[in-house]
């Protein structure tokens, strides 16, 4: 039975840190997630919360299982542990019934799981959560109390800070497809021979006041007697979707740019702003400025924006301006403004608004060849 605490100990103790981990990379994506359950569950008054909740979650996640992992202030670790899942885990099989968001976000983008496959590695956790909970009282502390409250304190200040990092300067590490170094256009390939959707498709038709619902093997496509009302579509099993599969520039007058952008032999910078009100207007002009150095020095300069035409209104420059979904926007850079670097199509640089190069540097990119570029490879 020791030995069976101890694994369960260990077990819990890595996924929890784990979760709070690669959420903490990317608070950010995990604010975007809260916002996808308020949506889904009619409760948008809580967007505003969205980030807070983002970190305070993997705060939380992090300090319990390092608690529960270490030793120190394992109690209370462990209890914090048991409070989460008899949180999530009711939830959890709520979303797996209704499925209004596809990926819990469990454990960020590092891992995709379903929600069946999360209430699983739920139930499995409170399992062994009740089973750590029940011999709590055998639990002895390692230091004194006020030592491990002070090491547990200090612990989550290092994280915390660590997860504002990431939010200011992006990731440590991109766990999305936009990273640096990729070649967007391979990222959009479909394999030959990929499976595809597959769908079932009901048809309903009427005869005598009497609807009836038929298939394709079926349906009356020669008895004029019945008058067709209707036809649905039912996902039975998703097939390959590629990694960037929802990429689309469009100018503002409506030109596709993306070919353009992609096939591009030379350095095109993206400024990207999901929606324009959002961003710091200091940041937005600063970038705008970068944007007339570029092209003032032969790259080619592009606002992308999920912002609507009214909006650009109040920019200059509104030829810089393209339309991108608001949510490729959000895949391709966690930040508001953000900047994508791209040469022939491959990524080159990822920067916030908040570590962006001086526009100097961006002067003297022709002399470089073509690696994943920051300040210290220009001299």
């Amino acid at each position: 039975m020791k030995i069976l605490k101890s694994a369960g100990r260990i077990i819990t103790g890595i996924v929890f840190i784990f979760s709070g981990l690669v959420k903490a990379i990317d608070p950010l994506g995990s604010a975007y997630k809260f916002h996808d359950y308020f949506q889904a569950f009619n409760i948008g008054f809580l967007n505003k919360l969205s980030l807070s909740l983002a970190i305070l979650l993997c705060t939380a996640e992090f300090i319990a299982g390092f608690s529960v992992l270490t030793g120190m202030r394992q109690k209370t670790g462990i209890m914090v542990v048991m409070l989460l899942m008899i949180i999530f885990t009711p939830l959890t099989f709520i979303l797996a019934l209704t499925n209004p968001v596809s990926d819990c976000g469990c454990f960020g983008d590092a891992i995709h799981l379903t929600n069946w496959e999360t209430f699983g590695k739920n139930i499995v956790l409170i399992i062994i959560a009740a089973m750590l909970y029940i011999g709590r009282k055998e639990i002895k502390n390692i230091f004194k109390t006020s030592t491990e409250w002070i090491i547990i304190t200090i612990a989550a200040i290092m994280f915390i800070l660590f997860s504002l990092f990431n939010l200011k300067y992006l990731p440590v590490i991109d766990f999305l497809p936009y990273e640096t170094s990729v070649k967007i256009a391979d990222k959009m390939v479909i394999p030959e021979g990929a499976p595809i959707d597959e769908y079932q498709t009901t048809f309903i038709y009427e005869k005598d006041n009497v609807k009836k619902e038929f298939t394709l093997n079926d349906y009356p496509a020669n008895d004029t007697t019945w008058r067709f009302i209707d036809q649905k579509s039912i996902l039975l099993k998703k097939g390959y979707q590629p990694p960037i599969h929802d990429f689309s520039i469009k100018a503002v007058n409506g030109e596709d740019l993306t070919e353009k952008i992609l096939s591009s032999p030379g350095y095109s910078l993206l400024m990207v702003s999901k929606k324009l009100p959002e961003a710091d207007k200091s940041q937005l002009f600063n970038g705008f400025e970068l944007g007339e150095y570029c092209r003032s020095n032969g790259i080619e300069f592009y606002v992308l924006t999920a912002s609507g035409t009214e909006e650009l209104k109040n920019y200059e420059n509104q030829s810089w301006f393209c339309f991108a979904d608001e949510t490729t926007l959000k895949t391709m850079i966690r930040a508001n403004p953000g900047y994508i670097l791209l040469k022939n199509g491959t990524i080159a640089g990822k920067w916030s608004w908040a570590n962006v190069p001086e526009k100097e540097w961006f002067g003297r990119l022709e002399v470089q060849t073509l690696v994943p570029l920051s300040p210290e490879n220009i001299k």
